[in-house]
């Protein structure tokens, strides 16, 4: 297997807000799936995790990697809970949204992965995290509260940000970050399959360009980009530094679909902006 040397730590941080960036488009993507796929959000996770894994399959083909069973012989209990860590994320963040509200799931799963990264990673926590999570709260935030509160929707969106810090914490060492990104999301299609089959799993002829992109920019691209980056850079910082992801996925929400922010969201981004700018200086 060959081994590939890190990235310095500023293309490190470009490499995860790049990722950050990419993840931001999920959203249009996501919204737009769910009005004309006809499938329900499990099948669009199975979807989304299988077309990455072609399309990263294809790329490694282009870069003549060395076969893929060879790293999958070497960890395989590794990628399988990489790829368990992906299917809890989509499941428990979708799973929260019908109970909390697309807002407080948001801020849950997104607010707490970076913790659990954290701590799993045994680094500090310091100052900027709570900034983090405050620009996000006020981010998402409508001005109206939370409302009446679901434990099952908080623990469902607490399961989708431990998922995503599995798949973060597992990928921080990785030699080749495509080939790992490759295997989670096979694993993770495998692990969604049978929970898609239990509804209608066959998108709509006229949403598979959107399938298409889904799997490539936002997944394919982003997780590859993302894993590169932890090579580099800190998981704490990482997983900060990637909160870009809800800064431009709510300014497509205006542009794209002529939703409105708040005075308090406005905040919120800058705020958000400020923690982000803070922990990459850190590096």
């Amino acid at each position: 297997m060959h081994h590939r040397l890190a990235p310095s730590s500023a293309r490190g941080l470009l490499y995860v807000a790049l990722a950050g960036v990419a993840w931001g488009t999920g959203g249009a993507a996501g919204v737009l799936l769910s009005h004309n796929s006809g499938l329900n959000s499990t099948a669009i996770s199975f979807w989304r995790l299988l077309g990455g894994a072609l399309w990263l399959a294809v790329a490694r083909r282009l870069l003549r990697r060395d076969p893929i069973t060879l790293q999958f012989a070497a960890a395989p209990l590794r990628y399988l809970l990489s790829g368990l860590g992906l299917a809890a994320c989509q499941l428990g963040y979708f799973a929260a949204i019908p109970r909390l509200g697309v807002g407080v799931s948001t801020v849950i799963s997104l607010g707490v992965g970076p913790l659990f990264i954290t701590l799993g990673a045994r680094e500090r926590i310091t100052a900027t995290l709570p900034l983090a999570v405050l620009g996000l709260t006020l981010l998402v935030s409508d001005g109206r509260g939370v409302g009446h509160a679901s434990i099952a929707g908080v623990a469902f969106s607490v399961l989708s940000g431990a998922g995503y810090a599995l798949t973060t914490l597992l990928n921080r060492d990785e030699q080749d970050p495509i080939t790992s990104a490759t295997l989670g999301f096979g694993a993770g299609a495998l692990i969604l399959l049978p929970l898609g089959l239990a509804g209608d799993i066959t998108p709509a002829v006229g949403s598979w360009p959107v399938l298409a992109y889904f799997g490539l920019v936002p997944t394919a691209l982003a997780y590859a980009l993302f894993y590169t980056g932890l090579r580099a850079v800190r998981a704490s910082t990482a997983a900060v530094v990637a909160l870009i992801e809800p800064l431009l996925a709510t300014f497509i929400g205006v542009l794209a679909f002529h939703e409105h922010l708040t005075a308090l969201s406005l905040i919120g981004a800058a705020v958000l902006l400020l923690a982000v700018v803070r922990q990459a200086r850190r590096e």
